[in-house]
């Protein structure tokens, strides 16, 4: 390809055709349709790059980004089978970290196939170390290998052994936040639905919102200590929560009398209490001993929804606070590779962690 003429752009919705072109020359099975590609142009937060060889269409890159976080995950590549082995793969690969790097996102993620020996090669030449793997990934039922890259501020960050579980239901996430965060204190904690499920029983609050009611800090606390957890209870105020996010005053009597129980409760425990937000530099001290946070967040800077969500705090380092989400966005074409160890810049966590008009700060540290 030295006399080659090798240039990059965005792609348009007159390149759909191309794109399926090559979609179909160089995949089996997983292919992506003109429909596909279509949503990714027109509605999804996302970047088509396509490689031209003397003007013509040779390949692409879909990069799929993570609203709020500095995440980013190569969805799928492809150059035609007459053009590998001529460095194309490797010259698509650096534009894609370019685009990456002008949306300011630290890492690169991506999948690939375990039997694909020639893609694994490139990403490992590029610096890409596999982090973790899926099973019954592909159409075929085969697992995914995770890789990723850090393409900005490459020193490196200490990451807690966390394991992964995803929500089973849309009102979970504080149970799956939980048992993540007991997994990875205790090997023999139950990744189950059954248990989620009764996590949640034990700490709903009833009534939240619109729907099944979620988890309140006060119940999980609970259900940690009666676990044999150590449980730390931050909250910055200690009016009833979420009483404002229903209207009828019968669900708001409800809501009073199920925290009013859980107080209760809580003080024949050796639960602590904090009665202020905590700090971001004693929620790094506690990750640096091991410590296990659960952060409130509102869910407004990742998909526009003001909604209370639990995520489970996993990394820092001098930029980034990092965060395992229990909720994938399957209708956004999520995977479990964009919900483990997200990279959130400090400032943009510190912002996500607050809650509804008041401001609510709730954290639990589980050790």
């Amino acid at each position: 390809m030295s006399n080659s003429v090798i240039s990059f752009r965005p792609a348009t919705k007159t390149d759909v055709k191309a794109l399926v072109f090559i979609e179909n020359s160089c995949f089996e099975q997983d292919k992506m349709t003109q429909r596909n590609f279509l949503w990714m142009l027109e509605k999804a937060h996302a970047d088509i790059i396509l490689l031209e060889v003397d003007g013509n269409i040779s390949g692409y890159g879909l990069l799929l980004y993570r609203s709020g976080t500095s995440l980013v995950r190569l969805y799928s590549l492809a150059i035609l089978p007459n053009q590998r082995s001529s460095g194309l793969g490797k010259a698509l690969m650096q534009q894609l970290e370019l685009t990456a790097q002008q949306h300011d996102c630290v890492y690169l993620r991506l999948e690939v196939r375990p039997d694909n020996e020639r893609a694994i090669a490139l990403y490992q030449r590029l610096g890409y170390r596999q982090f973790n793997r899926k099973q019954d990934y592909y159409e075929d039922h085969s697992e995914a290998l995770c890789f990723e890259k850090r393409i900005i501020y490459p020193q490196p960050e200490t990451r807690l052994q966390v394991p992964y579980y995803p929500q089973s239901t849309d009102f979970t996430c504080g149970p799956s936040s939980l048992i993540m965060a007991m997994s990875a204190l205790n090997p023999d904690t139950l990744q189950t639905q059954a248990h989620e499920l009764q996590l949640w029983r034990e700490s709903t609050t009833i009534f939240m919102t619109a729907g099944h009611g979620g988890c309140g800090p006060h119940g999980l606390a609970l259900a940690a200590w009666r676990r044999g957890f150590k449980v730390d209870m931050y909250l910055s105020q200690q009016d009833i929560l979420f009483f404002n996010s229903v209207r009828s005053q019968e669900k708001r009597a409800v809501i009073t009398l199920v925290q009013e129980d859980f107080m209760q409760q809580l003080a024949q425990t050796s639960v602590t209490i904090h009665e202020r937000n905590i700090e971001i530099g004693e929620l790094i001290a506690h990750l640096d001993a091991g410590h296990i946070p659960l952060i409130l967040i509102s869910t407004y800077r990742i998909n526009r929804n003001k909604a209370p969500h639990w995520v489970v705090l996993t990394a820092h380092d001098e930029h980034f606070m990092y965060l395992h989400d229990p909720d994938i966005d399957d209708e956004q074409h999520a995977s479990i590779t964009d919900n483990v160890f997200v990279p959130v810049p400090k400032v943009d966590f510190q912002t996500m962690a607050r809650f509804g008009r008041s401001q609510l700060q709730a954290t639990l540290i589980i050790a």
